[in-house]
């Protein structure tokens, strides 16, 4: 029986070849300025036989970064150096969106711009720690965000945006998850404003869907997605009713003809990671609350992922350390191929090694001929 992961699928304006989406990975290899390399087009471009990519997480201006070497879209410069990765991926016949990303407290001043303290809807430190161009340390306390700034950040996802369309990019993905700015603002548990942007679930959404409709307004509605992340706990980030927090945002997307919502399944959570064939209990509860296509991401192997396709839980599924180590991974599921195993150690170095260098299957094979 053919597997539904390797079906078409409509996604917006876009045909998809396959339901297998490559997730956002950061994998720290651009320039210390944010502007993406040749090495990094050429990582898209080895896996574009994904029916989806969508990109590392992808600043909107400097004060949102939270780790060294990772990619933007607030300059020309990388606008131009973002063209040959979309191009290559198209090339290859394949589609790619950009994950727009603000870290808020997830961060330090030895990556903000002058060395300023992080921002963040309130004054609560993020426990955890962050990788710093001098090395690893505690988060930094962050400074609660002035109601007169946040409209400039939402205009800042929507610059943003527009710049990824023009960089190639098919549309762009709202990170809304992993406890970065507007998770931050979402959960009660780092959002203590008594402002329109803090208290009831109405104003703690508020940013969310004003940065949503920037990100619309700058691309149309279907070509627009957002990810979310209802059992993450990185950064601290916690919420006293996270499902009533979530099932009201995800019935607030609805209607708004968004090109899919992301969502990430419970293997986020320390001690409890998603085990193959388990069932994905996000998918259940906010799937049928959502009218578009649904994403599913979190620890899926390839029979984990068909089982929740033929349940209709889910439209497509995201794979994020698979398809790091096997560039080919369709045709692996395809054909039910062993996979390369990954390398954790060479996730966030630079060089090629462990991201560009990890050979397709008829690879393998010509290497043991």
């Amino acid at each position: 029986m053919p597997l539904r992961l390797l079906s078409p699928v409509q996604l917006g304006p876009y045909t998809l070849a396959n339901r297998l989406v490559m997730a956002p990975l950061t994998r720290s290899r651009a320039t210390s300025d944010g502007v993406p390399t040749a090495l990094i087009a050429e990582h898209y471009r080895q896996r574009a036989s994904a029916g989806l990519i969508v990109s590392e997480a992808t600043l909107i201006q400097p004060q949102g970064r939270g780790t060294p070497d990772t990619p933007g879209l607030w300059s020309d410069a990388q606008v131009e150096a973002w063209k040959p990765a979309a191009a290559a991926v198209h090339d290859a016949g394949g589609r790619i969106f950009a994950q727009l990303w603000h870290v808020g407290r997830q961060s330090h001043p030895d990556l903000q711009p002058a060395g300023e303290d992080p921002v963040a809807p309130s004054a609560i430190q993020a426990t955890g720690q962050v990788r710093t161009p001098s090395g690893v340390t505690d988060f930094a306390p962050p400074r609660a965000l002035e109601a007169d700034e946040i409209p400039g950040i939402v205009e800042a996802y929507g610059r943003a945006a527009a710049r990824a369309l023009e960089a190639g990019f098919d549309g762009v993905e709202l990170h809304a998850a992993n406890g970065y700015l507007i998770d931050q603002f979402l959960q009660d548990g780092a959002n203590i404003r008594t402002d329109a942007y803090g208290g009831p679930l109405e104003n703690r959404s508020r940013f969310l869907f004003e940065a949503l409709e920037a990100l619309v307004a700058a691309c149309g509605a279907d070509r627009v997605g957002i990810r979310l992340s209802p059992h993450n706990i990185h950064g601290g980030i916690h919420d006293s009713d996270p499902w009533a927090l979530h099932e009201h945002v995800v019935r607030g997307l609805a209607g708004r003809g968004l090109a899919y919502l992301h969502v990430i399944e419970p293997r986020t959570l320390p001690g409890g990671r998603h085990r193959e064939g388990e069932a994905a209990n996000a998918a259940i509860r906010l799937r049928p609350l959502f009218d578009g296509p649904y994403i599913a991401a979190g620890g899926f192997g390839r029979d984990g992922a068909e089982e929740i396709l033929q349940q209709g839980h889910a439209d497509m599924v995201a794979f994020g350390r698979h398809f790091i180590a096997n560039p080919d991974l369709p045709r692996r599921f395809a054909e039910d191929l062993p996979l390369n195993p990954y390398d954790r150690k060479t996730f966030y170095t630079p060089g090629p090694v462990g991201y560009t260098d990890y050979p397709t299957w008829d690879e393998v094979q010509a290497a043991s001929a």
